[in-house]
């Protein structure tokens, strides 16, 4: 299949997100296609990425000053103390401005390699290889980089656009099944913030994209791309409409910080929840109308997505869950920000309510 293109054209930096099989092996030529030049490279891969992949791209760079750092990936890791271990790299090489920091794996291997580039010399080109389907539909558009700290998720961090992002649905038939999902969980929050064409393509392509069926699953990355670059391009530093991409987010970063990031719930999972919350948010609070919550909460139970909170926490987990929720970024004062839903296609921001507020739904969520 011909390789989709999409420019993601922000006022920090103008890029292209290639989406196609079986690009790793082309990677030096699409570099060069895209007039990127270096002499020294450091690929800084995750270690889930299977070896003949790697293998693949170390032969076909021909460059001789190239370096590899391989991350154990987890949100743990996820932190000042690992990019501290790239910068040294760097520094040690004597990387200049010019030279490239390449990233292989999912979001926190993008978050973690990006954040280091924009860092390091304030900016090195930084070149984006998103491998899980999580990552191709999000965190390799917009620029957002960063890592966690105790308290919170991302609360230290950067916009800092890439050169180029390489998308190679090839990676995602390594995958388990469980991250296809949260792939998916991203991909229906940017439908819910768009437009019905887009929720009424996955209600009737569920199935074809989670089992990574052509066209459907590059359609699906193409499209979930194409609302995000719109909203990145219009607020690229999350001064005011782009704040609608945190649709569920508020919910979901407290929800895995106050399980300490744990296996039991990852990212993707941990937004889906979010969703459900922010939806049955909405509803309860008169801002979405009954038709329009059905139709969505029947297409997540029918798809057999997470959506009880229930399912992981209990009563006595409210105030820690309200203590990270307290911190989101978006809180401009004591009251917690949340982005909600009208419609479909059709958010709301600024929305903000009081922390006792969102005590006594979670309260009835976790009883229910």
């Amino acid at each position: 299949m011909k390789i989709k293109k999409l420019i993601i054209n922000t006022k920090s930096q103008k890029y292209p997100i290639l989406i196609g099989a079986n690009l790793i092996s082309k990677l030096p030529k699409l570099i060069l296609d895209n007039s990127i030049k270096f002499e020294k490279c450091l690929f800084v891969i995750d270690k889930n990425v299977p070896k003949n992949k790697i293998s693949k791209i170390n032969k076909s760079f021909k460059i001789k000053k190239k370096n590899f750092y391989f991350i154990k990936v987890n949100e743990k890791n996820k932190n000042q103390k690992t990019v501290n271990s790239i910068l040294e790299i760097l520094l040690k090489k004597n990387f200049s401005r010019q030279d490239c920091l390449i990233t292989i794996g999912g979001g926190i291997t993008g978050d973690i390699g990006g954040f280091a580039a924009s860092i390091f010399k304030r900016g090195l080109k930084f070149i984006n290889v998103p491998t899980t389907l999580l990552s191709q539909v999000d965190s390799s558009v917009g620029g957002k980089t960063g890592v966690n700290t105790t308290f919170g998720k991302n609360l230290i961090g950067s916009f800092y656009q890439p050169r180029l992002v390489v998308t190679d649905i090839s990676f995602l038939k390594t995958l388990p099944k469980r991250e296809l999902i949260c792939g998916y969980g991203e991909i229906l929050k940017h439908s819910l913030i768009s437009n019905k064409k887009n929720f009424n393509f996955l209600i009737k392509n569920i199935s074809n994209i989670l089992n990574l069926e052509s066209p459907f699953i590059e359609n699906a990355i193409y499209e979930s791309c194409k609302v995000k670059k719109t909203v990145v391009e219009n607020d690229e530093k999350e001064k005011d409409i782009r704040k609608i991409l945190n649709f569920g987010h508020t919910f979901a970063h407290a929800f895995e910080a106050s399980l300490n990031y744990s296996k039991k719930l990852n990212h993707g999972e941990a937004v889906l929840l979010g969703i459900n919350a922010a939806l049955k948010f909405s509803y309860k609070n008169k801002f979405l109308k009954q038709k329009e919550y059905d139709t969505v909460i029947k297409h997540i139970k029918v798809s057999k997505l997470p959506f009880e909170i229930k399912n992981y926490f209990a009563l006595k987990d409210c105030n820690k869950i309200l203590s990270f929720m307290i911190k989101d970024k978006k809180n401009k004062t004591d009251k917690i920000n949340l982005i909600l839903l009208r419609k479909i296609g059709s958010p709301l921001t600024n929305k903000e309510f009081t922390k006792n507020y969102i005590k006594t739904f979670l309260q009835k969520e976790l009883i229910n």
